[in-house]
């Protein structure tokens, strides 16, 4: 073989050493990528949020205890609600202490991105601009609009509304679906009033007033109060309450989806409610 040749030989194996290196620098860098970033692959990624918890015994929950029933802080100070009683079940189920963080709600995000807590439950509606900085479990409330009439009412369905007056709570998520059920060619007079107890209590004593677009959360409170009212149709517009847990905490994630989906199916989550807001 000439020198040539051999010299030839010798580009090749180097030129193919050198691809087959190149391409394995490529896939350890892709692996390392999806092992820190990516959800859930294989089994080396950790959760240290979940490890944490383990460790501390405990899971750290902020929340905001100024929105009753959901949190508010009872006659002792201590914080108490719907989302405390949800919190607590929920760590009670894995065998840790709950321990609540009191703080403002804008400060909640900061709070479970900086690790200061585990999660945030505090009446926190689905933010789908968030998705790349939080995980957000399953919705285990719907405060969304509803259309409202009383006990009894032929008002079944949206398209019933023509030529009837709809009570509002005025610059309400209530009034701009009405405004724009109103776009959407059924005629029927908006009245608007300054709070959503009065637009409540018009629709319950004001014969005039056939119907009522307000959110599930102050229908609710009106029905575990006595009013005789009854909400007909899904909701609206949506806005659902959901639980905020740090991006990378995979394992915390599919704890919290196991654990709500037993809530909802063994009907604790309705005892919740039930509890908080009264019997519909």
């Amino acid at each position: 073989m000439s020198q040539t040749s051999r010299r030839h030989q010798q580009r090749v194996g180097w030129l193919r050493w050198g691809v087959a290196g190149l391409a394995l620098l490529l896939l350890l860098v892709l692996l390392a990528v999806r092992l820190t970033e990516g959800p859930g692959f294989l089994f080396l990624r950790q959760d240290h949020t979940w490890q944490t918890m383990q460790a501390r015994g405990s899971w750290r929950v902020g929340m905001d205890p100024s929105f009753p029933p959901f949190e508010f802080l009872d006659e002792q100070g201590n914080p108490t609600g719907f989302d405390v009683d949800l919190a607590r079940h929920l760590a009670q189920g894995w065998g840790l202490r709950l321990e609540i963080a009191a703080m403002g709600y804008d400060s909640l995000l900061d709070a479970v991105k900086a690790g200061q807590v585990d999660a945030a439950i505090s009446a926190i509606p689905y933010d789908p601009r968030m998705t790349q900085d939080f995980a957000f479990s399953e919705p285990y409330f719907e405060a969304g609009v509803r259309l409202v009439v009383r006990q009894g009412s032929p008002i079944q369905a949206v398209a019933d509304l023509a030529g009837r007056r709809v009570a509002v709570e005025w610059g309400s998520l209530g009034d701009m679906v009405g405004r724009h059920l109103q776009r959407e060619d059924i005629a029927m007079e908006l009245v608007p009033y300054a709070t959503p107890q009065e637009a409540v209590d018009a629709l319950v004593n004001d014969i005039t007033i056939d119907a009522l677009l307000i959110d599930n959360v102050t229908l609710r409170e009106a029905q575990g109060q006595g009013a005789p009212i009854v909400a007909v149709g899904p909701a609206l517009e949506s806005n659902p309450y959901v639980i905020v847990l740090p991006l990378p905490a995979s394992q915390l994630q599919e704890k919290v989806a196991q654990a709500l989906q037993a809530m909802a199916t063994d009907g604790t989550l309705a005892e919740l409610e039930a509890r908080w807001f009264g019997a519909p």
